[in-house]
């Protein structure tokens, strides 16, 4: 049985297209007013919009780069304007192997802009309130498990934004709000896998055959939307979606 979501008022980042745009959906079926943040698709970003509000939810586009601090002020400032706060912070947009970047684009985007977020929405969440950090097997055994060509600098930097959330954890305790990660295995039709594949052509089909099947996006989001809204999970819990062997 889904955790009940009514009422709840929801920012999540990334929520233009993939598991930010299916949690999206998910979470306004569950009675939640959602801020969708988007960098650069608009058209997306509304279409999105436009599913929340045919469950009969509010629906807040805002379109910001979460790198740019005076983007993220923005941001939160129109979340508080329309919604009066936000209970539920779902951290969802990284990236980092984009071509074209600056080298410390990885940090700046999955660390530094995860802790500026989390830092600029505590003002809007009362207590008992829940940041909800998104990442994937390969950041979050980081260094502990084989990572893959390519793909360093984001493990590193996203598993370097989760521990900067987690010392974060007595400072969000003393505010009434909580912290929960969701580590997810590689995602059916997400595009961090497509992008790897360049690398490694066969990754997908080979991480398919050894985990024997992936998450879909819609079941990643679903269990993002229940570690959103249960009261059984303690502030540091990690959710696991996916095999983690």
């Amino acid at each position: 049985m889904p955790h009940d979501l009514l009422n709840k008022r929801v920012l999540i980042t990334g929520a233009s297209r993939g598991v930010g745009a299916a949690l999206a959906k998910i979470m306004a079926q569950r009675g939640a007013d959602i801020v969708l943040n988007y960098r650069s698709k608009r058209p997306r970003a509304e279409a999105v919009a436009q599913q929340v509000r045919g469950f009969g939810r509010r629906a807040v586009l805002v379109q910001a780069d979460i790198t740019v601090q005076e983007d993220v002020a923005r941001t939160m400032r129109e979340a508080g304007a329309a919604l009066g706060g936000l209970d539920i912070l779902v951290l969802n947009a990284s990236g980092g192997l984009e071509r074209g970047q600056a080298a410390d684009y990885a940090t700046r985007l999955n660390r530094d802009a995860q802790i500026n977020l989390a830092e600029r929405a505590l003002p809007l969440m009362p207590r008992g309130s829940r940041i909800v950090f998104v990442t994937s097997h390969l950041a979050h055994f980081y260094g502990e498990k084989p990572g893959l060509p390519g793909y360093e600098p984001v493990a590193k930097s996203k598993r370097a934004g989760e521990d900067e959330l987690r010392a974060r954890i007595p400072r969000l305790s003393e505010r009434g709000v909580d912290l929960v990660v969701v580590s997810g295995d590689l995602i059916e039709g997400t595009i961090t896998p497509k992008l790897l594949q360049r690398a490694s052509p066969r990754l997908i089909e080979a991480r398919r055959e050894e985990a024997g099947g992936l998450p879909t996006t819609e079941a990643f989001a679903g269990a993002i939307a229940d570690a959103a809204g249960d009261p059984t999970l303690e502030s540091g819990a990690t959710v696991y979606v996916g095999s983690t062997d």
